[in-house]
């Protein structure tokens, strides 16, 4: 069904849990007005707002009238990443207005601030320490009692998982994962239109991002039923509708069916299936100014030759690869680049093949393309090696040698 505005839709993200719910069909402003007060019953709202938006459109200027007395504090702008003393600077900002709600408008580094500070004010916590003890043992604190909205303009996914990952500011680059067992936000608002206001190559390649969720599931040694299904679902979506996308930025119907493809590859994720060293590898490289999903762009299809080559998933990659190959436009793009006849298909891996659509949608396939040189490998292969991801690849990597052959393969 083409997607329309005009009827409220509040639905569960996920069938086998309870949060997030999502709605759409309404734009983000009224939406966030009616369920704030309607479904959430909250009174005192806290903003945080993207910079970008906030600077270049009218999108929080909407957001403040539709709620009006009841925002009590604002904070706009966040470095990309998620830094750990801003994220704890708006915590003590946030703290002595005692919001009930936490919106969040912009993309994913807003969403994983948000996702640790309705932690943080739900449990007193105001400092640094305070900040590695929720880290290190998220059980022992209370669950949230502040509930997060969040109006994403990216594909990036986050909201759809309770995990949040923060940038350690202490020179390493290194991200801490918060492990926050309770799921959170509490609604995702989602609405295409307002995503057309964000630059194309984030929109694009935050849906890679959701593509590797799919693809390294899929080609996971420990994956099972529910989460192939899932990330088969997504992937089916995903490819066609950044397709589509990109040939038409305006389209409402094919944004929509990416957001949709979205929560599918979260669900995938959330099926407890470990990913590999695509994410691995991209965590690490965030912290160096590569943007969220680039990191998927150059990475995915450099482990996925990696472990053809040292023979870990090979079975598992043949099937991802006939899944995609069963989108029209895939084939018609592979035909364009390599010709239609089945051997040269045949003659193709998975890697090959995703290279061809990243290219296609235009984005970056080297580590040059984003300014990372020769001289930040070291640092960036050790870092690595101490990603929760890593073990897991279908080879599991131990060596910092190994990282090293993949990045070799994307450094220009």
């Amino acid at each position: 069904m083409p997607f329309s505005y005009g009827t409220d839709h509040l639905e569960h993200a996920f069938g086998d849990r309870p949060l997030p719910y999502i709605t759409y069909g309404l734009p983000f402003d009224q939406a966030a007005a009616h369920h704030i007060e309607s479904t959430l019953h909250a009174k005192r709202v806290y903003i945080i707002a993207s910079n970008s938006l906030s600077k270049n459109t009218s999108a929080l200027k909407r957001l403040q009238d539709a709620l009006g007395d009841k925002v009590v504090g604002l904070r706009i702008g966040m470095a990309p990443h998620t830094h750990w003393n801003q994220v704890l600077e708006v915590a003590k900002d946030a703290a002595p207005k005692k919001p009930d709600c936490i919106v969040t408008l912009g993309a994913g580094s807003l969403t994983d601030a948000a996702k640790v500070i309705t932690y943080m004010l739900s449990n007193d916590i105001t400092t640094s320490e305070g900040m590695e003890k929720l880290a290190a043992s998220p059980n022992d604190f209370k669950d949230p009692s502040v509930k997060h909205v969040a109006i994403p303009t990216s594909l990036s996914g986050g909201e759809y998982q309770a995990l949040a990952g923060v940038t350690r500011d202490d020179g390493s680059d290194r991200k801490c994962l918060f492990l926050l067992p309770k799921q959170n936000p509490y609604l995702v608002i989602l609405d295409p239109e307002l995503t057309t206001t964000t630059p194309e190559r984030i929109w694009l390649s935050t849906g890679v991002r959701a593509v590797d969720h799919c693809v390294e599931t899929i080609c996971s040694l420990l994956s099972n039923e529910k989460g192939d299904a899932e990330a088969e679902k997504g992937l089916l979506r995903l490819i066609p509708s950044l397709i589509r996308t990109h040939k038409n930025l305006k389209d409402l119907d094919a944004r929509f069916e990416t957001m949709r493809g979205v929560m599918e590859a979260m669900s995938a994720v959330s099926s407890g299936v470990p990913l590999g060293a695509s994410h691995a590898i991209g965590h690490q490289l965030g912290p160096m100014g590569v943007g969220h999903g680039e990191t998927s762009c150059i990475m995915l299809p450099a482990v996925c030759k990696w472990n053809e080559k040292v023979g870990a998933n090979v079975e598992k990659q043949a099937n991802c690869k006939k899944i995609l190959l069963r989108s029209p436009i895939v084939r018609e793009l592979l035909g364009a680049k390599h010709g239609k006849d089945t051997d040269s298909i045949d003659k193709l891996d998975l890697g090959d093949v995703l290279d061809v659509i990243f290219r296609q949608i235009g984005m970056p396939r080297t580590l040059k393309d984003v300014g990372v040189g020769r001289d930040k490998l070291d640092i960036l292969a050790e870092n690595s090696l101490t990603d929760h991801w890593i073990q897991t690849n279908a080879k599991p990597i131990t060596e910092k040698e190994q990282v090293m052959e993949i990045l070799e393969m994307v450094v220009e």
